[in-house]
């Protein structure tokens, strides 16, 4: 069993198979080169597993693949069949942007994915081509019905900025509750790769939106899930992710992998531990000895605050963990 030291299980982890995106978000790496790690500083597939492998072998029961974007990476199916076949009842996902998916969801539900989520930050193209820097509605949500036809879970998050995609919050509400899909609206992490003139929205000003609306009443957290939930009348469900707060970092149970074989024991830490070189050389009990360090120094808590001052905005590049 993994145990930080705080006390906290870790059972979850993420594991990024790329940094390459083919969006440029305003929130994410808005004037990032469409350029790529070269491939031989990547940790190979079988070398993610191996790390996975102990992970697993030490309780981890819940995997999600992230970018990047995921689904750049050739052959993510075949690494997905990897870690299914090892282990019977692993809750794997993805988190996408959705643009590639309609040519590849079978390949992945055939191949054990259980899950994904979705990024959806508008329902129209020109305000989503703003977000992006792309046109991309049209491939997401033939995406989002292809992955919905073969059987996949999804989850859409969806960051509300103010002055651009504010005034559709409720609107994706709508069209993630009509496709029996849970939204969850995630507060604009501050980052000094994004677009600094944007600015996001607190939970409460996101709820207040849908109050117009609708009769809202809080739900809570749902087990380790950084998500406060709320609860329509009908039942329905949707979440915030608020990092500007800390109540969610008590019951954190997540590490996170890079493509290059860094472990980063929190989002927002710059800190980072390797296994590249224990993996290359298939030791694996030198990659167990860096992860038990890791959780030995895992912080207790996010540094996000609500008016951060400039120096302690994130340097940490979210394309490369993840999310």
């Amino acid at each position: 069993m993994l145990i930080d030291g705080y006390g906290r299980r870790i059972n979850y982890i993420r594991v990024s198979v790329t940094e390459r995106c083919n969006f440029r978000c305003q929130y994410c790496m808005p004037e990032k080169p469409f350029s790529w790690v070269p491939k031989e500083n990547l940790l190979s597939f079988e070398e993610l597993f191996l790390f996975l492998k102990v992970g697993i072998d030490e309780g981890v029961d819940k995997i999600r693949i992230t970018g990047g974007e995921p689904l750049l990476r050739a052959d993510l199916d075949k690494f997905i069949k990897m870690i299914n076949d090892y282990k019977e009842g692993l809750d794997i996902a993805i988190t996408t942007n959705g643009y590639l998916l309609k040519e590849t969801a079978k390949r992945l539900k055939d191949a054990g994915l259980k899950r994904l989520n979705i990024s959806l930050d508008s329902l129209k193209p020109e305000v989503a081509y703003k977000i992006a820097q792309k046109d991309v509605l049209k491939n997401v949500l033939e995406g989002i019905d292809e992955a919905l036809k073969v059987g996949l879970k999804i989850k859409i998050n969806s960051v509300p900025l103010k002055g651009i995609n504010d005034d559709e919050i409720v609107d994706l509400l709508e069209y993630s509750k009509k496709r029996g899909m849970q939204i969850r609206y995630i507060e604009y992490m501050e980052n000094i790769h994004a677009n600094q003139d944007i600015k996001g929205l607190y939970g409460k000003e996101i709820v207040d939106k849908i109050r117009e609306k609708y009769k809202v009443k809080k739900a809570g957290r749902e087990g380790s899930s950084p998500a406060f939930m709320y609860e329509l009348e009908d039942g329905y469900r949707f979440g915030i992710i608020d990092p500007h707060k800390h109540d969610f970092c008590e019951s954190c149970n997540r590490i996170r992998l890079t493509a290059e074989g860094h472990i980063i024991p929190c989002l927002y830490f710059d800190e980072a531990m390797s296994i590249a070189e224990a993996v290359k050389k298939g030791d694996v009990e030198a990659a167990s000895e860096v992860l038990r360090e890791v959780l030995k120094n895992k912080p207790e808590k996010n540094r996000w605050d609500e008016n951060p001052p400039g120096d302690e905005i994130s340097a940490r590049a979210f394309y490369q963990t993840g999310g």
